[in-house]
């Protein structure tokens, strides 16, 4: 039988690791191989068919400060994975995106079984996100293949010696065929004179922090200003649901607040009827983007992890949004840091809630995006590149 390990982070890697899973199987059955899956993820990937060995679904942070209270947990589960991997060596190791905790176990992999296949599906930003001189989290020195999922992935790691493959965006493989309007919003029970802003402040513990009072005064301003206005905010983690309408109450805001299990239930349902979201930054754009959805994007970390980030570590970066690193332009507005004003969120968003040029020009832009991100089919073609490279070893 062949064993292959998927180690991923955060709800967004939890989710990639459940589709390439279930591709793994599909395609292990046409070839009449016997497959076990077992994973370091989340309850989707458990859900498709891995055995889990532990979920790192909570212990995603962006910044030094917000994942200090995170070391020790992911320290522990790192031991846990490398007494497992000495007893049960699988026979290929995939890693999905979560750079602080496939790095460590990439090298630790190459270093005790240089012949085991590696394989990084999903690689770390590097390309779009600079560390000083520019320099890697060193994922080529252990990994054999990168399958790629944007076209400047795959550039930036080729140019560098890697050997790489480009499959497009498993983003693609999720869509499917969005409701009409009309109907996603009978299902809501939304008027068409209702106008319709979604909520998507957060993935991580610290994002409710840093992201969801912003976000959810100015949609409480939004909704001053156009009385009309209806609000749905999303729960993308159980637990997730009372500290939004925590805040929501605070501002005073009127809005459905959806579980996370409804959330990605009515995803395209909620899509399909939208006018507007005001996001948090990360491939949550994306899917809006690919939905048709005009965006208001949205970050902030501590000022202390900021002030580490840019006078220590030199990190710089022309956009955040993966709307407008692929696209290398600034089409969805982003507000980061100390730009991140309720004010300027009003006035941002405003403009694609009233003014039909503003909505259609972020719409086209949508269009020229999709042509760069590949075609369906993206999980199958990782799933048989991972196969071919397993089962030759």
């Amino acid at each position: 039988m062949t064993h292959l390990l998927i180690s991923t982070g955060e709800v967004s890697g939890d989710l990639q690791g459940s589709l390439l899973i279930k591709a793994l199987y599909q395609e292990a059955e046409l070839r009449n191989i016997p497959l076990r899956v077992s994973a370091l993820g989340g309850p989707r990937m458990e859900t498709a068919g891995a055995e889990l060995l532990g979920n790192t679904t909570p212990l995603g942070a962006i910044g030094l400060w917000e994942a200090l209270p995170l070391v020790l947990p992911t320290l522990q589960l790192q031991r846990k994975a490398r007494r497992w991997l000495s007893k049960n060596p699988p026979d290929g190791v995939v890693l999905i995106d979560y750079m602080g905790g496939n790095t460590p176990l990439g090298r630790r992999v190459k270093r005790e079984r240089p012949s085991l296949p590696v394989l990084y599906y999903i690689a770390p930003q590097e390309w779009a996100f600079r560390m000083g001189d520019g320099g890697t989290t060193q994922l080529i020195g252990f990994s054999d293949q990168i399958l790629a999922i944007f076209p400047e992935e795959a550039r930036f790691y080729s140019e560098r010696g890697a050997v790489v493959h480009w499959v497009g965006h498993p983003l693609l493989d999720t869509l499917g065929e969005l409701p009409s309007r009309a109907a996603a919003r009978q299902e809501l029970g939304i008027a068409e004179d209702e106008p319709l802003l979604l909520l998507l402040p957060a993935s991580r513990k610290q994002e409710l922090r840093w992201l969801l009072p912003p976000l959810a005064e100015a949609a409480a301003r939004l909704q001053k200003l156009c009385p009309k206005l209806k609000v749905i905010a999303t729960a993308a983690q159980t637990g997730f649901e009372q500290p939004l309408r925590d805040v929501i109450d605070e501002f005073g805001l009127q809005a459905t607040v959806l579980s996370s299990d409804d959330s990605d239930r009515l995803r395209p349902t909620i899509c399909a009827a939208a006018d507007l979201a005001l996001t948090k930054s990360g491939t949550v754009n994306l899917e809006l983007a690919l939905r048709g959805v005009p965006q208001v994007v949205a970050y902030k970390v501590s000022r202390f992890t900021a002030l580490m980030a840019r006078r220590l570590l030199r990190f710089q970066v022309d956009h955040i949004s993966p709307v407008n690193l692929v696209l290398g332009e600034r089409l969805v507005p982003e507000l980061l840091q100390e730009e991140l004003k309720v004010d300027k969120l009003v006035e941002e968003a405003l403009p694609l809630l009233r003014n039909e040029q503003a909505r259609n020009k972020m719409l086209s832009g949508y269009g020229r995006l999709r042509a760069l991100l590949g075609e369906p089919g993206v999980t199958q073609r990782a799933a048989a590149l991972i196969l071919d490279a397993v089962v030759k070893s």
